[in-house]
């Protein structure tokens, strides 16, 4: 099970409530995780320990747990946003999803000291929830408390301390490993550098938990080995992921979206037909979505998604004008638009990975999400503190 804070665009989940003015939402892949600890503990953990019980016991047993552990997940993470709204760290929300939470930040920390105090709060907190409920769990075994309360409570208390010291492993972007770029940090004195070393141990960690997952299921622990092996991909994908995700902010914000548009863009008539634009332009070009023009004037745009519902043999009697998307907020930015405000407030939320960048009511160029990756790609491959030469 994972927890980390991270900088991030909005995740997608269901409302659940807000507290102390944090949103909680929940993502559809915890309830296989929720599901997953249910059937765990009811059908293995709870009988091996309590033989006596009945089946209908450990299932309540099982779901009682997976209550407890959502409820266990929202204090550690919000632990996490109540250190970082103190040091001035706006945090959009909470999400649940099936390896655990993220309190998502809209920036990084400003310094050392802001990184470390926010991300040893989680582990302590989960520290801090396993010793009261361990408490809880000695006072029902020794009075006269139903022995299915006891079970979950030392239950509770021993995913509590299990989550608290796997999040203290320094492998970013677990707990742990933002203790150790908070070090890094303050050693070095550079971010990138401390994040793209704490990125790597963190790969190389996830790479670890693959491997003893793998092992895990070969020796016939099915379950646990499936889920270690997923956790190992999780882990691996999100050290990489956050290292880079800081590269493009760096790279990115305070420029101006003109910098990285495509200045020439290969635009269309609305005259032209649809099998002309299929032959000429998709097939040629390879582009999914072209400006419409009419002399200088900007019309809107016309993508692939046009053709959905167009028989083939209306294409040459269909003209870019009949299906085009008139010009509109939702499909043009302009030049002067800081492309970190693009990527975090536009472009995810509109679901386009395309706009058409303007300019006093002119179109001067196309902005592609692809085109944003692949310089990053570039950079990385350049300019990586790894990079030997």
């Amino acid at each position: 099970m994972n927890s980390e804070t991270r900088p991030s665009v909005p995740l997608r989940g269901f409302h659940l409530f807000t507290l102390f003015g944090f949103e909680v939402k929940l993502d559809l892949s915890w309830l296989l995780l929720a599901l997953l600890i249910s059937w765990s503990l009811g059908a293995g953990w709870f009988p091996a320990r309590y033989p006596e019980l009945s089946s209908y016991a450990y299932a309540w047993m099982g779901i009682s747990v997976a209550i407890g552990v959502f409820f266990s997940i929202v204090f550690h993470e919000f632990s996490h946003s109540i250190v970082a709204r103190y040091y001035g760290l706006p945090i959009r929300g909470i999400t649940l999803f099936i390896f655990g939470g993220v309190a998502e930040m809209e920036s990084e920390p400003p310094d050392p000291k802001t990184e470390f105090l926010m991300a040893i709060a989680g582990p302590i907190s989960s520290f801090l929830l396993a010793a009261l409920l361990w408490a809880a769990a000695s006072i029902a075994e020794g009075g006269a408390w139903p022995q299915p309360v006891a079970g979950v409570l030392s239950t509770l208390a021993v995913v509590n301390f299990t989550v608290a010291v796997f999040n203290l492993a320094p492998a970013f972007p677990l707990d742990g490993g933002r203790v150790l770029r908070a070090a890094l940090w303050h050693w070095r004195r550079d971010l990138q550098e401390a994040t793209f070393i704490s990125s790597r141990i963190g790969r190389g960690f996830g790479t670890a938990l693959m491997i003893l997952g793998v092992i895990a299921f070969v020796g016939g622990n099915l379950i646990g080995g499936m889920w270690w092996f997923l956790i190992g991909i999780f882990v691996r994908g999100a050290a990489s992921s956050s290292y880079q995700q800081l590269v493009l902010k760096d790279m990115v914000e305070g420029q101006p979206v003109r910098r990285f548009m495509r200045s020439e863009p290969v635009t269309v008539v609305p005259s032209l037909s649809i099998a002309e634009w299929v032959e000429d332009y998709i097939y040629r070009h390879h582009y999914k979505m072209y400006p419409v023009v009419d002399g200088s004037r900007l019309l809107g745009c016309v993508t692939v998604d046009s053709l959905q519902g167009l028989r083939r043999e209306d294409w040459s009697t269909t003209h870019v004008a009949d299906v085009m998307e008139q010009r509109s907020e939702s499909n043009t930015v302009d030049a002067g638009t800081d492309t970190m405000t693009l990527l975090t407030n536009i472009l995810k939320p509109a679901g386009r990975s395309r706009f058409m960048v303007v300019e006093d009511d002119r179109l001067v160029g196309i902005i592609a999400l692809k085109d944003l990756l692949e310089l990053i790609s570039l950079k990385l491959e350049i300019e990586s503190p790894g990079r030997s030469g």
